[in-house]
This record gives structure tokens, sequence and C-alpha cells, in this order.
């Protein structure tokens, strides 16, 4: 551990950016892409700032913390400065201890991120000191450190580049939502150009990336979203025809000016509606599962006669196979120009407690939460 007696020796050993007013090495300090001379030195002796959770609760127990140590990394890892993390739903749950996979206590929440490569595993070719990326590392065979937080440790698996034509912000809005939206839609329900595809509440940020990903396939994309900016966030996003899912008998109006059911439902709160789903299905027809908040009671007659299936969806069961071309997709579909994550609101740090009330509570979806860690 580096002495804290002798800060005159910090000051050989670091540029100036990298030390506070005492003259101590903090490992947040340089604004920008890091510096080559620090890219070969080694961090795990240095602090950040980051949000930890010492015990499950509710959003008070979401706490900034200025003397984290810096992960180490791994022959396979990437050591990520982090611009802007991204808030998913299911951080809320682990965060209360509602969840199957636990983390220790303590722990730093998140699995997405933006920022700027800052070390690299000897066995990491990929990537370079310096680039631009995304982090989405919400997988049970990752060993992503919690994206709340200046630096992140993810496996290079995990770690994408971030085309120019994004911001920071919109890179920590790619993980989650994108890689779920794009699982449900192509590896699990197999969605084909031309098919009929709902999107139940596609105002937010899992249902913003299915309608890109399902307008980009060739699908017929029809979206519900419970307010008119939400709906118009959608018609944004590329959806044929969009529905508000707070009028009365709004599913039998959908069903009647389309003319026809659907192939693909991406469900995001069964437990209210997929009693709904399985009346509007064409013949082969899949009702995706991505969210729910609850049992629900359903007629399985509604099933059998087009033989239509239900089925379940969990991005962190994803093999690292399946994780990759995910990503390869995804880039190439930034490459192409459209994949575009819609934001909706920033936070800071401190902030932290609300934003992860906000996500659970507001009503309206209007695209992605974030927090911004650092300036760009």
């Amino acid at each position: 551990m580096l002495s804290p007696l002798m800060p005159h020796l910090h000051q050989q050993m670091f540029p100036p950016q990298y030390l506070d007013s005492n003259g101590y090495p903090i490992a947040y300090a340089h604004p920008g892409p890091p510096l080559a001379s620090m890219s070969s030195m080694t961090l795990n002796n240095l602090t950040m700032k980051a949000v930890r959770v010492h015990r499950f609760g509710g959003p008070d127990v979401l706490q900034v913390d200025t003397n984290v140590p810096v992960p180490e990394v791994g022959d396979d890892q990437v050591l990520v400065r982090v611009i802007y993390a991204g808030v998913n739903p299911v951080e809320t749950y682990i965060r209360e201890g509602q969840y199957s996979r636990l983390p220790e206590l303590p722990y730093t929440p998140g699995s997405d991120a933006a920022g700027y490569v800052q070390q690299l595993g000897r066995n990491v070719t990929t990537l370079k000191v310096g680039d631009r990326v995304f982090v989405s590392g919400n997988s049970s065979n990752s060993s992503n450190s919690g994206s709340y937080s200046q630096y992140v440790v993810s496996d290079g698996t995990y770690v994408f580049p971030l085309h120019p034509r994004l911001s920071f912000a919109q890179g920590a809005s790619l993980g989650v939502p994108f890689f779920t939206a794009y699982k449900a839609l192509i590896l699990r329900a197999e969605t084909k150009p031309g098919e009929t595809v709902l999107i139940h509440g596609a105002s937010g940020a899992v249902g913003t990336a299915a309608v890109q990903i399902a307008r980009a396939l060739g699908a017929i994309v029809v979206g519900t979203a419970g307010t008119k900016e939400g709906m118009d966030v959608v018609s944004k996003c590329g959806a044929h025809h969009v529905f508000n899912h707070n009028h009365k008998s709004y599913d039998k109006k959908m069903v009647e000016h389309l003319g026809t059911g659907f192939d693909v439902i991406i469900e995001h709160l069964a437990n209210i509606n997929l009693g709904h789903d399985v009346q509007m299905l064409n013949e082969k027809a899949r009702v995706m599962i991505v969210g729910c908040r609850g049992a629900v009671n359903i007629n399985p007659r509604h099933l059998m006669g087009p033989e239509a299936s239900v089925r379940g969806v969990a991005l962190g069961s994803s093999t690292p196979p399946e994780w990759a071309q995910m990503g390869a997709a995804i880039v190439a579909g930034i490459e192409a120009g459209w994949v575009s994550p819609v934001i909706n609101k920033e936070y800071t740090m401190d902030q932290v407690a609300q934003v992860h009330h906000d996500i659970v509570h507001s009503k309206g979806a209007k695209g992605k939460l974030v927090l911004r860690v650092a300036d760009d």
C-alpha cells in the first residue's frame, strides 16, 4: 500500500492530475482518456468513489463512499473509467434482497456503463487503452464489479466498442435494455421479417430497444404506452402503430385496427397483461415474458388452438457465445444507425436513491435513466 506518510514520493510517481490537494494519489481525479504514462501503472492500491450497499433494504441503503478500492484486473478483464452508468429495475430488486442471486455485502450495484478503457488484462487483444467502450455485464457468467462507480472491472466478453455517434449516456443505456430485447426477439422468439410484433410497455428502456430492433428486422411493429409523451417516444423509435394501454378495451381495438392478431408479443408486465395477450395470438405465436411483478391466471385453451407458446427470458442466463452474438449485432446496429437509445433523465451519484425510487414508481416511462459518474 502507498504510504500516507510520504506524499513527496507520490508526487514523483504520479502526474499532478492524479493527486488530491494534499498530494495523495486518487483514482478519479483525471479528466479525459487515460494517459499513456498511466496505462502501465497499477491502480489496485488506489481508491475511488462508488455507491455501496451494506445491508439490503429501501433506496436509503444506497450510500456514496469515497474510499472504495479500485478493483483488480484479471488476465481476461478490462478496467473501464466510467462516465455514465445505466440504471435497471433489476438493481432495485437486488438492493431489496428480493432476487434469486444476491451478492455478498457490501457490494456496488449496476452492470451497465460507458467510458474509457483504463487498463487491459494480458489476454485482451480486441481493445486498447483509451478506447470508448460500453459495458454490459448482467450475466451469471460475468464478474462485473459494479458500475455505479468511477471504475468498473468486467470480463472482456462484456465490453464492446462504443461508436462515436452515441454519447456515453446512450452507451450506458445499451446493456440490459438492448441485450434483453435482442435475446427476446431474435434468440428466443426467432422473429421473422413480416411478422406482427406487439411490444407491451414500449416506452421504457427495454421497450424502445425492442421497437428499434423489430423495425430494423422488418417486422410490423405495434407498441403501447401509458401517456401521450410515452406514445410519442414509441412512434419516434419506429413503431408502425401505437396504442394507449390505459384506455378501455385497447386490446380489442388493436386487433380490430390491424385485422389480425400477433405473431410475437414482448411482455413487460405479465401479471397484468398475460391474460389479454393469450387472446390475441396468431397461429404458432410466441409470448416472451421479460418482466413480471406477481402471479397471474390464464386460460390455457387460448394457447391450444393456435399452438402458441409462452416463454420466459432471462438475460442473466445467457452464455458467453450468446453474449458475443448479441453484442456483435448491437454494435453493427449502432454503426448502421438504427440503434439509438432514448435517455429520459440523468442523475448524479448523490441522487442514486432518487433514481432507484423513480425507476419503480414514476408513471409513464419515456426511455432510460442513467447516473452521471464523471465529466467526459
